[in-house]
């Protein structure tokens, strides 16, 4: 449960947000829901892969590590990693539709902020608004964060409907061989195919085109190798344990 409520600069002119990352702020996560609109900063660092949620619909994810709960780009210092993806990004703020005074106005997306989230304080981090009103740097750095998150939720379905017309959603085997320690496999994984989007004929390749999915399977499908560094960073972490 949430205690969401929009955010204004009267009744929170005084809202601070803690900032950093750790366990304590809900952190410490093998992996999370990524974005379209976020695949080109993910794929550089993260493998992108695919799960089905409770409802059976399938979702991008970036893997972050192998075991429950392990974050192997979280340590004592924070988050260790080139990126943070958005949706650990944004903290206590949501996007919450607002309906207009017009009976058939569509609803205008506005920031909500969680009063509960653990990372909200009235004495420690970053200002959310200025002393005289305005939004500080740091709301509106999230704001451009919520926007992504916004953006490519409305993206996702249509694209794993293209991906999946198009046959190149599979599964994918992944076995993790560590230096000193057991192998294991991770189960319920799919992903998109080399193999496939390499076969695809020259009508398939322009309707992915056209669509502007063609760039996003090529990001999922190259953001598979970095599989390899999450292994190392896994040798590393039991090395120093």
């Amino acid at each position: 449960m949430t205690n969401s409520v929009l955010l204004n600069n009267v009744t929170h002119k005084d809202l601070r947000v803690k900032t950093g990352y750790s366990a304590e702020f809900g952190d410490s996560i093998n992996s999370c829901l990524v974005f379209p609109t976020e695949f080109a900063y993910v794929q550089r660092e993260y493998p992108i892969v695919f799960r089905r949620d409770a409802q059976g619909d399938l979702q991008p994810i970036a893997l972050l590590g192998f075991d429950e709960n392990e974050n192997l780009f979280l340590d004592e210092k924070g988050w260790n990693g080139r990126y943070v993806p958005a949706i650990q990004q944004r903290g206590p703020f949501m996007i919450g539709l607002q309906k207009g005074d017009i009976a058939d106005e569509r609803r205008e997306a506005m920031v909500n902020v969680d009063l509960d989230h653990p990372r909200i304080s009235q004495t420690e981090g970053e200002p959310v608004f200025l002393p005289h009103g305005g939004n500080s740097p740091y709301l509106e750095h999230m704001s451009r964060v919520l926007q992504l998150i916004y953006k490519g939720a409305g993206v996702i379905r249509p694209m794993i409907a293209e991906f999946e017309e198009a046959g190149l959603i599979e599964s994918v085997d992944v076995n993790v061989e560590l230096r000193r320690g057991p192998t294991f496999r991770l189960p319920g994984l799919l992903a998109v195919s080399q193999e496939k989007l390499s076969g695809l004929d020259g009508p398939a390749l322009e309707r992915l085109n056209s669509t502007g999915f063609l760039q996003l399977a090529v990001l999922a499908m190259a953001s598979i190798g970095n599989i390899s560094w999450l292994i190392e960073l896994k040798n590393r972490k039991r090395a120093a344990a």
